[in-house]
Parts: structure tokens; sequence; C-alpha cells
């Protein structure tokens, strides 16, 4: 039996709550397939702060480099003290620190679940590194300088390298999928910048002779996806378009608290839901777990490929398989129109694991 370290860090607002519920969801399915998977608590947030007195310990990135990966639940650094305001919140710093240059954000419409845009079924790949966040792209310090008490300049910074390594990172999904890539940019006004990104996109897209190709712009991308999403398959765009289309896109097919996400590189995976802590929520056992539980998924079909265990897809498998089924009998949490707590949805889902007959 193979056996995985995987880091667990709760996070703050509903984040210990729906963490809490995925990490024993799959803990049974891991134990139903015969996987060992070690799970290590690491303090971020709130609970940093208190031990450490940093929201991202300097232990907690040093030890989630010896890990297989792990789960990152949401932070509220909004309501951080001043002194840790001003620096890259743990999610940046992650991202940052240890170069998980991919976000993938997959936008599916799931049975019991309304949708918009009737089906659709999409995956979103953000680079994650650069571009306009001016909290991500330098060395040291931050892309943005105030002048005057009224005039700020900001930066955007755009390399071929990161443009490369993401096109890449979609071009390959695609061919897992249905074959088409759509690059999204703002070329016509931001020419040598994300004129610069679709030039690099065009270029690696040459290598996957398989693959249709478009390209929209930002603006047009953002019609496009509430008109016609089911048309879409990959879509390729630099940091801040894809977290705005991601963000449309999750809503679009259901709600954000359903979106997933990982963030990765060759070595390193962090399961990410898309939404935020809502700490008005905090404590009361009512948050929807699905998103934290789905990115979870996608880091089990990361680790399954990268370490060639099918064993890790078949964990995947179980809890997805798991949450489609509690929800098609109508175990939804608040949000979703139903009375499930937190805690009930996971031992909702892990009846119909334990139930599951394996191939």
């Amino acid at each position: 039996m193979k056996s995985y370290k995987l880091g667990v860090l709760h996070g703050d607002g509903i984040g210990p709550e729906i963490v809490s519920a995925t990490v024993s969801v799959f803990t049974e399915a891991a134990n139903k397939v015969g996987v060992d998977i070690e799970w290590i608590e690491l303090p971020m947030g709130w609970e940093g702060i208190k031990i450490h007195n940093e929201p991202l310990p300097e232990v907690t990135t040093n030890a989630l480099k010896n890990t297989h990966g792990w789960i990152l639940g949401p932070h509220d650094s909004a309501a951080y003290p001043p002194e840790h305001k001003v620096k890259l919140n743990p999610s940046g710093a992650l991202r940052h620190t240890l170069d998980l240059f991919a976000n993938i954000r997959p936008a599916k419409t799931m049975q019991g679940i309304k949708s918009v845009v009737g089906e659709a079924d999409l995956v979103i790949f953000r680079e994650n590194t650069e571009g306009f966040y001016a909290d991500r792209n330098m060395f040291s310090g931050h892309g943005e300088w105030q002048i005057t008490e009224d005039v700020v300049v900001t930066s955007g910074v755009f390399t071929r390298k990161a443009a490369e390594r993401i096109a890449h990172a979609a071009f390959k999904m695609a061919m897992k999928r249905r074959k088409k890539v759509t690059i999204v940019h703002k070329a016509n006004v931001l020419r040598l910048s994300t004129g610069l990104y679709l030039k690099v996109c065009r270029e690696v897209a040459e290598q996957y002779p398989e693959v249709m190709v478009d390209d929209y712009h930002i603006d047009a991308m953002a019609a496009h996806l509430v008109r016609r999403a089911k048309d879409f398959d990959v879509i390729v765009t630099e940091n801040m378009f894809g977290d705005i289309l991601s963000d449309l896109a999750g809503e679009l097919v259901g709600s954000l608290g359903l979106a997933p996400s990982i963030n990765s590189n060759e070595n390193l995976a962090m399961a990410q839901a898309a939404h935020g802590s809502a700490p008005d929520i905090a404590g009361l056992n009512i948050g929807n777990p699905i998103g934290i539980m789905l990115s979870t998924v996608m880091l089990m079909d990361w680790l399954a490929e990268r370490h060639e265990d099918p064993k890790l897809t078949e964990v995947g498998k179980l809890v997805e398989n798991g949450i489609k089924k509690a929800l098609e009998d109508g175990v939804k949490t608040g949000d979703l129109g139903g009375s499930a707590s937190t805690s009930g949805f996971s031992e909702a889902i892990i009846e119909r694991i334990d139930s599951a007959v394996l191939k």
C-alpha cells in the first residue's frame, strides 16, 4: 500500500468545519480503496497569528514542501491585524513562494443544482504568478506606487516563461477533453502585455495540432460565457482575467460556493475552494463543504497522475459520486435550499461511500 502525506490548513471562518468534513470523507474513501493517507495539520490564518504571530508561519511553508500536497481552507485576511494586512495573504503567499503557477478552476453543471446557463463543462487555466495582481508580480515588494494622495500607479508583468507554461498546461488538459482551447486577452488595447501573452499562447498551440484554438477579448468573453457557456472546453488566460472569469463561471453553473480549484506546479499541488471564509456563519455548522471537497477530488486526480497510482483516482471518484448521489437524494445545505448541516452532509456522503461497490 502506497502512503501519502497531505497537509491540512483549516483556515478561518467556516474553514475548520468544511475542511474537517472533507478530511473525514476522504479518510473513509481512502480506507475503502486501500490508500494510506497521513493528514498533517499545520497552522494558518488566525491560528497561525495566535501561535506564531504570522498568518502563514515559516514552519507551515517548510512543512508543506515535504508533503505530497495539501488542502487550504479559506482565510479571512481582511480581518487580520493591520501589521498582517500589508503582507501577502496566505493563499497568495503560498502561490508566490512555492511557484504554484497554474490555478485550475473547472465549472460544470451538476444534477440537483440549478444552473442559469443550462449544461456546461469547462475548465479555466489561470496564470497564477504575475499579470496585473500587484502582490504577485514582483520578486520583492509590490507593484503599486502612490505618487501623491490622489495619484496611484500600478504595474502588470507578463513574461514568455509564465505564458508558455500555463499554455502548455491548458493544452495538455484539452488533449484529455474535447480538444478545444480558448485564449482570453485584451490585446486590442494592452497590445504589448496581453499581446505578448496571446502571441506566446498561439505559438504553443502549434505544438498541439489536434486542438482547435480561438481567442476572445476579456469583455466579449464574459458575455459569451453568459450566453453560451456550453460551447467552451478549456480557457487559458492571465491572472486577473482568470480570477474574474472563474468566479463568473462558478455562479453561472450553480454557485461560487460549489466551485473547486487546485493550484499547482510540476511537483506540488494545493486544493483550494474558490469561495471565501464566510465569517458571519462560522461555528454554526451550516457551511457548504462541496467546493473544498471537489477541490480535494482534483488534488487526488493530480496526485494519481503524478505518482501513477490509479487508486487515488478511485478515492476521488468515490467522494465525487457520494456528493452527486447525496444531492440527487435531496441532501443539501441551506444555501442550496436544503436543511443539512456541514457535518450532516459529510455523514451522508460517508454513508454512500460505505455502500458503494468497488469495481
